[in-house]
């Protein structure tokens, strides 16, 4: 009958209007000075008919009462109970309660003493301002603890809210359930903790089951309670990414992430709102790892009031970049990019975020060096970060001229202009697979790899004066960028695939953007000229089961609800991604997650020489000679699952390029 009855009350129009808003403070204050009036009118009835006080008649009762009321609102007014939501009051909100009475009975106790020394007689007594104080603590705590239990039972009784587990048993993820079972017109209903530890195991909290998280039995649990979710906090994701998130996600249950708890939108004259700040987890979530802290003071003197280029500043890489400087206080931000409706966004983007910040928009192809000579000729950059380059795989296996003359050539007017105007550093994002390269992609930015540290150290070794400290930074695959297979797998299950990916065992290393961009500038201003940087790229992940897992997180199953199909390596892909080849080695720097690799570096007019025969088999379109002489270049290019494999049998090994011997 109470249930039903309660199930009645929270489904009814005017409970709903009353939840979604709090009861004034006022009128708390009034209940509250009303709790003071009742046991002050009881206590001092009590004292006259035990004969405590013997003058006490009907209306000397009344405005005794009155007197001690006032003395309580000037406490109330002081430390301010009043002013907590009653329906989430906490520990807290007691020792708030507590000060008010004591402090109430101080000032009772000077009234007391006062009144003594003018008449002669007790006003009240110690003993029963004692008393009046030990009862209105007491109604108070009851009053707000009864307020708080019926909304309790109310909001796990709202038909329309959403059954959860909630992860943990510790302090925040007890204040987690209890707040979504007070929120105000809320959409989750906990009806479960899942402790990670032995505390408070087979306990309660707010009438909450505790129980433990067994890999073996969670789908046991989850059908006991009635329920298909977990909801966690952000301050779990190390145990979800650490393999809990597959327990759940291959028993079928789905995943919601709330950011922090801080976020809980409580205010004096505001319910909490919880609902809005839990997500569906995503699975760059998971995929990611814990913030790169960065705190280097010399990315900010390198940056702030300086002129920076940033070239692909439309692209995953470029804008993140472009964000990442604006926010280090750049003087002016030069973008380069042909990519005109990205560019415009970009714009749109920093005016809106960075209007203190000059932007400067040059639609521009990098392969045109009278065009950048006069962007060069007008800006006068300080920094330069290359981020143009065509990334696409077999794109690039299909067009190789493209690939060289935007990859190497572009690189090379980018480096030559940064000289002739003392760009003081210019730093080019690389990739990994220009390590081992198994195709034209790889094998360009290889290429622009050695012609870029090669000119260093050709400055090092010949320049009479300070110059331009060219910096090359290499990082695997950046979760969300465009076109990558996040974004491609997401938009077939939308589709209700199914999902295609080129190999089962096929591997690939991750980072997020924020965290690459991050390393980027760290590394760029760590350089003195030369190096190759290498970022810690964490675990390789297989393909297979990254699609098994966003298939998992959309509330599907693998292979049952979406299919996942292999549709072969595509042409110049390899399974393995690699860092370094075996001829390098890495060394270490004062960053943890940057090392220098060591690499074989090769003479710089010897770099020219074959780059000049490079550009003219680019520019006349001779695809073969093209692709021999790329692997004359670099000896380790082997093409795989490619038309241009049959080259590899007719390259003379013993035409290399002269090394240098460099001291590391």
């Amino acid at each position: 009958m109470r249930h039903k009855f309660i199930q009645a009350l929270s489904n009814s129009t005017f409970f709903n209007r009353f939840i979604k808003s709090p009861v004034p403070q006022w009128l708390v204050f009034m209940v509250d000075i009303s709790i003071v009036l009742i046991s002050s009118i009881f206590v001092l009835i009590c004292s006259s008919y035990a004969g405590y006080i013997s003058q006490n008649s009907g209306i000397m009762i009344l405005a005794k009462s009155g007197c001690i009321a006032l003395l309580f609102t000037v406490s109330f007014l002081i430390t301010g109970p009043y002013k907590s939501i009653v329906r989430l009051s906490t520990t807290h909100d007691t020792y708030r309660v507590g000060l008010a009475v004591f402090v109430a009975l101080i000032l009772t106790t000077i009234g007391e003493f006062c009144y003594q020394l003018a008449t002669g007689y007790p006003f009240i007594g110690l003993w029963n301002g004692f008393i009046i104080g030990i009862m209105v603590f007491s109604l108070m705590t009851i009053t707000r603890l009864f307020i708080k239990y019926i909304f309790h039972l109310i909001g796990s009784h709202v038909s329309s809210r959403k059954r959860v587990v909630v992860l943990g048993s510790a302090i925040n993820s007890f204040a987690l359930a209890t707040a979504l079972l007070s929120e105000a017109d809320g959409h989750y209903n906990p009806v479960l903790l899942l402790s990670l530890g032995h505390q408070n195991i087979n306990s309660t909290v707010n009438g909450i089951p505790i129980r433990p998280y067994n890999p073996e039995n969670v789908v046991d649990v989850f059908k006991q309670y009635d329920c298909d979710t977990l909801l966690f906090l952000s301050t779990q994701m190390e145990f979800m990414r650490n393999g809990g998130a597959d327990v759940f996600l291959s028993n079928h249950i789905k995943l919601l992430m709330l950011n922090q708890i801080e976020e809980f939108d409580v205010t004096e004259d505001s319910t909490p709102t919880i609902s809005p700040h839990v997500q569906n987890i995503k699975i760059e979530d998971l995929l990611g790892r814990d913030p790169i802290i960065t705190n280097n003071p010399e990315i900010a003197r390198n940056i702030k009031g300086q002129t920076i280029m940033i070239t692909g500043a439309a692209g995953s890489i470029g804008s993140e970049i472009v964000r990442q400087v604006a926010r280090h206080q750049a003087g002016k931000i030069i973008l380069i990019d042909q990519a005109e409706t990205p560019m415009h966004e970009m714009q749109l983007e920093m005016q809106d975020s960075y209007p203190d910040i000059r932007i400067e928009l040059c639609v521009a192809d990098i392969t045109n060096q009278h065009r950048l000579d006069r962007i060069f000729d007008r800006f006068r950059p300080r920094m330069i970060f290359h981020a143009a380059a065509y990334k696409h795989v077999p794109m690039m296996e299909c067009n190789p001229s493209e690939a060289v003359l935007t990859n190497v050539f572009g690189t090379r007017n980018l480096a030559d202009l940064a000289l002739k105007y003392n760009v003081d550093r210019f730093v080019m994002i690389s990739t990994d697979k220009a390590v081992n390269p198994t195709n034209v992609m790889g094998a360009s930015k290889r290429i622009a790899e050695i012609y870029v540290q090669s000119l260093a150290y050709y400055l090092q070794f010949n320049a009479d004066n300070r110059s331009t400290r060219f910096i090359t930074t290499r990082f695997g695959n950046v979760l969300g960028s465009n076109g990558s297979v996040i974004p491609l797998f997401r938009k077939q299950i939308a589709e209700g695939g199914p999902v295609t990916v080129t190999h089962r065992d096929i591997i690939r290393y991750f980072m997020t953007i924020p965290e690459a961009c991050t390393l980027v500038l760290e590394a760029g201003c760590m350089g003195r000229g030369g190096e190759i940087f290498i970022f810690d790229m964490g675990r390789p992940i297989k393909i297979y089961d990254l699609a098994s897992r966003m298939i998992s997180l959309a509330g599907m199953r693998p292979d049952i609800d979406i299919k996942i199909v292999e549709t072969g390596l595509r042409p110049g892909e390899k399974l393995f991604e690699e860092l370094l080849n075996d001829h390098e080695r890495i060394l270490p720097t004062h960053h943890k997650k940057i090392m220098r690799a060591k690499v074989r570096v090769y003479d710089y007019n010897d770099v020219c020489s074959r780059l000049e025969q490079l550009y003219n088999h680019a520019y006349d379109g001779e695809i073969h000679d093209l692709v021999a002489q790329m692997k004359c270049i670099v000896p380790e290019y082997i093409s795989q699952n490619s038309q241009f494999s049959s080259i590899d049998n007719e390259i003379d090994k013993s035409d290399q390029m002269k090394e240098l011997t460099i001291n590391y």
